[in-house]
């Protein structure tokens, strides 16, 4: 089975699949979508955040450090002069750490698998296509 699979319900709109879980996905109305859903790009900021959230906490639990609630948020920005498409991770962690702990914490935020993906040079994606015969 595909990680994840999209269907179309109308307009813009589709349900994504992902193993057992449903999501909607959609553009806003501005865009021609009925804003049902997040939309593609805010999906690649959500699974930023929340992978670089994953990624520190477990380092920290391997550390035996104590964070506390952390909070990540990724903004999707304009991209850049060269079209190159650019986020910014924001990290907080209310617990009391050291320099070193929060400079150690900010490079493995850097190794988590969604930061490595995107800032990964030879991204290989491969599409194909097929028909279904007209229901």
């Amino acid at each position: 089975m595909p990680a994840a699979v999209a269907r179309r319900r109308e307009g813009l709109e589709h349900e994504v699949e992902l193993r057992q879980h449903r999501l909607i996905v959609d553009e806003p109305q501005h865009r021609g979508g009925g804003d049902a859903g997040p939309t593609p790009t805010e999906l690649i900021a959500a699974a930023l955040a929340s992978c670089t959230a994953i990624t520190i906490e477990m380092y920290a639990d391997r550390k035996e450090w104590e964070l506390g609630r952390v909070e990540c948020s990724a903004d999707y920005g304009e991209p850049s002069k060269d079209g190159s498409p650019s986020f910014t991770v924001s990290i907080t962690v209310p617990a009391a750490l050291s320099e070193e702990q929060l400079e150690r914490l900010k490079a493995i935020a850097g190794k988590c698998p969604v930061h490595r993906t995107l800032t990964a040079k030879d991204v290989g994606i491969t599409d194909t296509i097929e028909t279904t015969a007209a229901a």
